[in-house]
């Protein structure tokens, strides 16, 4: 049955406040954007400066004492992940090509593979890929919230292993591409072993002068690891708060896209029934009027 002129209205003015909501959202999305991506730049710089003090630490033999001793290897260490997702819709495959990733990079059949995940829809994702999360974070909200997030992982991923068993660690994410782009991307964070310490030894020092160590040299060897830790869990949930809002603005393009699309096609089958009517109209007054005309032998 064909739509009235009244039904078409109504269907106009859903699609019209739907394009509102999709507009509002479109907007959200863009300024997260901005705070994410500006937050991820200045961790970058923060990061590096973090690892040239720690390189500057390694160059300086002794200190590799205060660090645990490089046993068992990484491959016999207790496996944990974490895997940052989202906790809200309107991302597309953002969890799913996460969890597709992390279940090639890992091995799922490990009896000693715990996994955390960073958002309720990534819990699901991880279920439904054969990894059942230990325990599922909340996304943070913003910027200022993403400390609590990172406190919450290195007291329940990590702060209550032996020391003498330190885990392999490793962080799942998406990290933007640029535009609405984004990859799957992945860093393990420790053990902070052998390797790990010859790599940041091995980095110069940017200027001619060389580093010097200020106070006791194992506090600052340990304030600096702390911080990399923290900058590092940080680094990841930001850039996949940035990934996220950059599917969900392209998402919304293209629902705005759509509906603009939608509109001008009930548009212009509105404006055809109405023209259609008026016609009939029109049709009917002439109709009369020459029948009056007949009558009236005029």
């Amino acid at each position: 049955m064909p739509d009235s002129t009244a039904q078409l209205r109504r269907k106009i003015g859903s699609a019209a406040d739907l394009q509102s909501v999709v507009r509002a959202m479109k907007a959200q999305a863009a300024a997260s954007v901005g705070q994410y991506a500006k937050s991820v730049a200045a961790l970058g710089d923060y990061a590096h400066t973090v690892e040239l003090g720690l390189g500057a630490c390694f160059r300086q033999g002794p200190l590799a004492a205060d660090l645990p001793a490089d046993r068992p290897a990484p491959g016999d260490r207790p496996l944990r992940a974490v895997v940052f997702g989202s906790d809200q819709g309107l991302v597309g495959r953002f969890n799913d090509t996460l969890v597709e990733y992390a279940a090639h990079s890992l091995s799922p059949q490990r009896p000693d593979l715990r996994v955390w995940a960073v958002g309720e829809r990534m819990g699901n994702s991880l279920v439904d890929g054969g990894m059942a999360p230990e325990g599922t974070f909340t996304v943070p909200a913003s910027v200022q919230a993403i400390t609590g997030l990172v406190a919450d992982i290195l007291v329940q991923v990590v702060g209550t292993e032996p020391s003498t068993a330190a885990p392999e660690l490793q962080l799942f994410y998406n990290r933007p591409t640029g535009g609405a782009g984004y990859e799957p991307a992945s860093q393990r964070l420790l053990p902070l072993d052998d390797a790990w310490r010859q790599d940041l030894a091995r980095r110069p020092w940017p200027t001619s002068l060389p580093a010097e160590l200020l106070g006791s040299p194992g506090d600052t060897l340990r304030a600096l690891i702390r911080e990399y830790l923290f900058v590092s869990i940080f680094r990841a949930s930001a850039e996949s708060l940035a990934s996220e809002n950059a599917s969900r603005l392209a998402a919304m393009d293209r629902a705005d896209r759509n509906i603009d699309k939608m509109l001008l096609g009930l548009q212009e089958r509105f404006h055809r029934l109405r023209q259609s009517k008026i016609d009939e109209e029109l049709s009917d007054v002439i109709s009369g009027f020459k029948a009056l005309n007949r009558q009236t032998g005029r």
